[in-house]
Order: structure tokens, then sequence, then C-alpha cells
């Protein structure tokens, strides 16, 4: 008997541990892209904000990387300057950041704080 429930335990532990594993792996995404910026792009990109006065988006909730942005939040085309990395991107300025967002999913792919 001890050791039918000990087989058991093993079994749901390792179903478990599966499962964990396959959730990690599952929510990847558009969120899970990597987008690198080079520091000199960073400091553009934070001295284009202060520059150019961008007035932040204010939003309920708070934004974060892999979230959705709200469909009346107005996405700017990101300035050719701020790297080739990210051009491909549209961002909005929100809480001193500057949120990364893929188009084409309105998914939040990138926080430039």
């Amino acid at each position: 008997m001890t050791k039918l429930f000990i087989l058991v335990a093993a079994v749901l532990l390792v179903a478990t541990i599966a499962n964990g594993q396959t959730t990690v792996t599952t929510t990847t995404g558009a969120a899970g892209a990597t987008v690198r910026i080079e520091p000199e792009y960073r400091t553009r990109i934070k001295t284009y904000v202060t520059e150019h006065k961008i007035r932040p988006v204010e939003t309920q909730e708070r934004i974060i990387v892999g979230a959705k942005v709200p469909t009346d939040v107005e996405l700017e085309a990101v300035p050719s300057d701020w790297g080739p990395s990210v051009t491909k991107y549209r961002y909005f300025y929100s809480n001193n950041r500057v949120m990364l967002v893929d188009p084409a999913t309105r998914t939040v792919v990138h926080e430039v704080d």
C-alpha cells in the first residue's frame, strides 16, 4: 500500500512539473520577443521624449510588457534615429516610460524607462 501511495505521488509530481514547463513554453508569444536597444539609442529615445515634450498617455490600468494596449491609446511611429531594431514598432509614452508596441497585435514588447 505504501509503495502504491509513493508511486501515485511520484506520478502526480512528474505530471505537475511537466504541465508547469508546458505553460512557460506556451506563454512566450509576441511579448516574449527579445528587443535589444543599444545604450546610445536608449539615450536618444529619452532625449527625444524630453526635447519634443511628448505628452504622457493616461490609462486606467498600468500597462506592462506583454499586455495589450487599449484601442483608445494612440500609437506613434518610432523615429528612425531610435535604431534599426525598433523601427518596426510603434510607441506611446506613459508614467515616464516609453512603451514599444507591436502594431499588428497591440502588445507591449519592450519598456524603456
